[in-house]
């Protein structure tokens, strides 16, 4: 039996965190990378990444996503660059087309049908059409407050109103989602950063309100949210983030799903880098009314960065033994860690 072949298109934090994670696993190779960056562009995997080759073929990562992903040549691609669907959908059909499957970090691709319904069907034709499946997946979304609040209502007769809260620590993301929060802005900038759309916040809560509601059987009257600055009292630094004294060090995300004129799903997000300088405790919460209720508490937080890496190589199975099209969290078996042969987890002929 052959190895799963995985190609990487965008090699950053989380690219190549999942690269590192998955030289680790046993029946898997990595067959292409692909990624913009000129520093990256032309150099070795394993010489970015401090990991030894061994007997593995060399990688070289490439600014050409067609040397990097020829037809069929792998059995998924990682897609770890945008967060919007629209953004990252024309790369999506690139892989889709190539016979390959793709699951990808983009926030919004989680649940793609929220925001850019006609997208998510087009995504969907073309996957069926060339036989081939498409997941978005990370930690949040795509697990920590959706899938999880989901996996626990399976306790309950009846579910009155979904909570859920996590305040967590932006510091192992990139440069990306550092700009998307608006980490080391003056309060002035930041404002005028969301007033011009240049500032998003945390992406990802009408994503996840439309998968608890779809999951839940709710219809959805609206969905609504909100964004305020974080500040700090201290100056902080992250890996790939800088916050001085007074500045913008995260944003307080919250955002309600209304059913029946009533918030049915409440969702409350906190983060910003380093939080602990500014007097924070990280964790999860997820408290569902109803009968019988339901509360969940994680403390620490999850980490999101592990978190993000780790969903991404875990569902690699899942999705190369689904059924071909766009799929989402809740149409899949449940992730799981894979702590022996990868191979193993994967349906008969699939690797023949």
């Amino acid at each position: 039996m052959r190895n799963i072949r995985v190609a990487i298109w965008g090699f950053g934090a989380m690219g190549g965190g999942i690269a590192k994670v998955l030289l680790e696993k046993e029946g898997v190779e990595i067959t292409g990378v692909c990624d913009l960056n000129p520093e990256r562009a032309g150099k070795s995997i394993y010489t970015l990444l401090g990991v030894e080759r061994g007997e593995r073929t060399d990688v070289t990562i490439t600014e050409d996503i067609d040397a990097a992903l020829p037809e069929r040549s792998a059995d998924v691609c990682i897609v770890a660059t945008d967060s919007f669907t629209r953004d990252v959908y024309p790369k999506l059909l690139r892989v889709l087309k190539r016979g390959v499957n793709t699951i990808s970090t983009a926030e919004e691709m989680s649940y793609p049908a929220a925001k850019e319904p006609l997208l998510a069907k087009e995504i969907d034709r073309v996957a069926k059409e060339n036989g081939v499946t498409a997941l978005g997946t990370g930690i949040n979304p795509g697990l920590m407050m959706d899938l999880l609040a989901i996996c626990l209502s399976g306790c309950m007769t009846s579910v009155e109103k979904v909570t859920c809260k996590r305040v967590n620590s932006l510091s192992p993301f990139g440069p990306l989602v550092m700009q998307e929060q608006g980490v080391g802005l003056s309060l002035r900038a930041f404002e005028e950063g969301v007033q011009n759309e240049e500032i998003a916040g945390h992406v990802g809560f009408a994503e996840s309100v439309g998968m608890i509601a779809k999951a839940l059987g709710w219809k959805l009257d609206y969905f609504d949210q909100q964004m305020e600055p974080i500040l700090t009292k201290v100056d902080r630094k992250s890996p790939y983030g800088f916050a001085k004294k007074g500045s913008v060090a995260g944003v307080n995300m919250t955002g309600q799903g209304y059913v029946g004129g009533k918030v049915k799903i409440d969702m409350i997000h906190p983060q910003q880098i380093e939080p602990e300088l500014g007097g924070t405790q990280t964790g999860d919460y997820i408290t569902l009314e109803g009968t019988p209720p339901v509360n969940m508490s994680i403390r620490p937080e999850v980490n999101g960065g592990i978190g993000t890496i780790a969903m991404c190589v875990n569902m690699i199975p899942h999705v190369i033994n689904a059924r071909p099209g766009l799929k989402t969290m809740i149409d899949l078996p449940v992730p799981h860690a894979v702590m022996g042969d990868m191979r193993e987890q994967i349906e008969e002929g699939f690797l023949e």
